[in-house]
């Protein structure tokens, strides 16, 4: 409960959630956490700002986060066909993927922190509910996974955390650069 207290995660004990449920939820917490913390007290356009070699921005990787998380989560729900076709992407697709690593100039930081937000409130629910950890879907078909291959929800809400946390050190550097500000340390 400690960990719940400290990083804001009450879905585990609003549902009455323990366990593993209830430890997959605050390692998601804690790992969003940190990402959110980058952010505090920046304006818009700091959040738009690129200050290293990389492409990626605060806001962009808000907004990146919050995709992959509701993409992880229709896969639960729906199966494969909620992660689209990669082997077949457009120019318009790739632009539009293009766009999710940045802030747009009728974007937000707070609407995109929202948008996190509520996206997190559905996982959260959804984790705290759905009948099986166990249950498995195929992954789609793209060169990064293993043909054949089947994730269960217990290894999507891991690599959701995964991928929360690395692009939260990305995040880290990238404020650390901005202002001097850290995370942690």
């Amino acid at each position: 409960m400690a960990v719940n207290k400290l990083f804001g995660n009450d879905a585990a004990e609003a549902a009455g959630v323990t366990g593993e449920r209830a430890e997959l939820l605050a390692m998601l917490a804690q790992q969003r956490s940190f990402l959110r913390l980058t952010t505090k007290d920046l304006s818009d356009e700091q959040a738009r700002l690129r200050p290293t070699a990389s492409e990626l921005c605060l806001g962009g990787l808000i907004k990146h986060v919050t995709s992959v998380e509701r993409h992880w989560i229709g896969f639960i729900l729906e199966g494969p066909s909620a992660m689209g076709d990669v082997t077949d992407m457009t120019q318009e697709d790739l632009a539009k993927r293009a766009d999710e690593f940045r802030l747009l100039p009728d974007e937000t930081l707070a609407g995109v922190l929202a948008d996190y937000a509520e996206v997190a409130r559905r996982t959260d629910e959804l984790v705290a509910t759905v009948p099986d950890l166990n249950a498995s879907q195929p992954l789609p078909k793209a060169p990064w996974f293993e043909p054949g291959a089947q994730w269960s929800v217990r290894r999507v809400v891991m690599h959701i955390c995964t991928e929360t946390a690395q692009h939260s050190g990305h995040a880290d550097i990238i404020r650390e650069t901005l202002d001097g500000s850290k995370s942690m340390g």
